[in-house]
């Protein structure tokens, strides 16, 4: 999958032009699922989608290198970095490498050529169930994120269709 096709997926997951005030989530105010805790320089509630579409590619699809990784794994693995942070979603792709066949690789949160090149050996069902453990992992440490569980587990399996 190519940026435009993953934006527009993960824009619809994100609630799109929804203004969220939701007390119990960490990044507090948002819209297009872009948080003002993380982008106090924006406008977000005047936040375009245009402008929405511009930070995911400048802060999360460049940077995490999505384009590089396996056509089936792009939009998760993007996905994951708009919701768990870029870091976060590198290790949960490195863990899944290490838990597989072959590879093992440091598990250091940044995407080089080794990740990238060893992610070409894993499935789309592993790194999604990393990702749900990674969440069921969440929860235990903080019990008031359980809510957003069910969301998040039918994100994981869900976020292409």
């Amino acid at each position: 999958m190519k940026f435009t096709e993953c934006v527009k997926i993960v824009l619809k997951h994100e609630g799109g032009a929804k203004i969220t005030r939701d007390k119990d989530d960490p990044g507090g105010v948002t819209k297009y699922g872009i948080s003002k805790k993380t982008f106090a320089q924006y406008d977000i509630e005047n936040l375009s989608e245009e402008d929405a579409i511009d930070i995911y590619k400048r802060h999360f699809w460049t940077p995490s290198k999505a384009e590089k990784l396996p056509a089936e794994l792009r939009l998760d693995y993007f996905d994951m970095a708009v919701n768990m942070g870029q870091g976060r979603a590198v290790k949960i792709l490195q863990q899944t490498v290490n838990a597989s066949r072959g590879d093992k690789i440091s598990v250091d949160g940044r995407i080089g050529p080794q990740t990238i090149r060893a992610s070409k050996r894993i499935s789309l069902m592993r790194l999604r169930a990393y990702r749900i453990l990674h969440y069921s992992k969440l929860i235990a440490k903080n019990p008031t994120l359980e809510k957003y569980y069910y969301g998040w587990f039918r994100r994981s399996m869900q976020i292409d269709g």
